[in-house]
């Protein structure tokens, strides 16, 4: 064989493994430009203990354990929810309280800005033993949802709950993740989704439709320009206006600020504030998950 028959042979070897190099790449989605923090946390019912179900469940912590490690190899930090729970468990015994369930102290005190669910379900029958597992992913702070997904280890002959819990888990990771990144990449590219509501205090003498400003536009008119220029990218939708109440059901806010700090729901309720006070109106705020209320005095 010449050299320079050997030559070629080389450099097609060497593009035929580009190729292929390629192709394995472009199966795995890019990850979104802002990486969330994520904690796997399992599935409770209203009034079931976060902290037993683990205790005396072998296949759950290893579905858990499962699902954290595809978070830690695609290049997510997650937060050790078994640490977490023990942590909190010594806070509590220590005196800690505050009027909220053990899950929701867990999720809200966690420093994650993603939480993924985790339902098993053992299906035993005469042809085999299956596990489905069913993943959800939420936004810590909106509870918006991010991903769903059903993952099912199929039928075997089979006591070792433990593997089918691995294989259902295994098997449908992929599209969940895949899901969950691309959600994601949306937010980071076009902004978190708020809801805004804005309505009279039935002992106030003002109206939405009472002209404000040096403009005299109607306040209702001025708060929609001012939602134009502080959405996100100028991203918001009204679904509707009366004289006593605004609703916007889509707003869209950063996920940092302009300089680079954490931007959310109560920072875009506090610039809203500033927007009242200028026009010397008094205003009450709350906030639950993505939905402000702003109620005018």
């Amino acid at each position: 064989m010449t050299i320079k028959r050997i030559a070629t042979l080389l450099l097609g070897l060497c593009a035929l493994c580009c190729t292929w190099a390629q192709s394995i790449e472009s199966k795995v989605s890019p990850l979104p430009t802002a990486r969330p923090k994520i904690m796997v946390i399992p599935y409770t019912t209203k009034g079931e203990d976060i902290r037993t179900i683990l205790e005396n469940d072998v296949n759950k912590r290893i579905a858990l354990t499962k699902i954290k490690e595809a978070f830690d190899q695609r290049g997510y930090t997650t937060v050790d929810f078994f640490a977490k729970i023990k942590a909190l468990s010594n806070a509590t015994a220590l005196g800690y309280s505050q009027q909220t369930d053990f899950k929701t102290m867990v999720i809200q005190q966690s420093g994650a800005d993603v939480y993924v669910e985790a339902e098993i379900d053992l299906l035993e029958s005469s042809s085999g033993n299956a596990i489905k597992v069913i993943l959800s992913a939420y936004e810590i702070f909106t509870a918006n949802s991010l991903a769903n997904a059903v993952c099912e280890s199929g039928k075997f002959y089979t006591n070792d709950y433990g593997k089918l819990t691995s294989r259902a888990v295994v098997t449908g990771m992929d599209k969940f993740l895949n899901t969950m990144q691309e959600k994601l990449k949306n937010i980071a590219e076009n902004g978190q989704s708020i809801a805004v509501t804005i309505g009279i205090d039935e002992d106030s003498s003002y109206l939405l439709s009472q002209e404000v400003g040096d403009e005299g536009l109607a306040l209702s008119d001025a708060l929609e320009i001012w939602m134009g220029e502080n959405a996100y990218k100028g991203n918001y939708h009204i679904q509707g206006t009366t004289s006593k109440q605004m609703l916007f059901d889509d707003i869209r806010i950063p996920l940092k600020d302009e300089n680079g700090r954490t931007y959310n729901i109560n920072k875009f309720g506090l610039k809203l504030f500033t927007f009242f006070r200028k026009l010397g109106i008094k205003i009450e705020r709350t906030t639950s998950n993505n939905m402000l209320i702003v109620t005018i005095e």
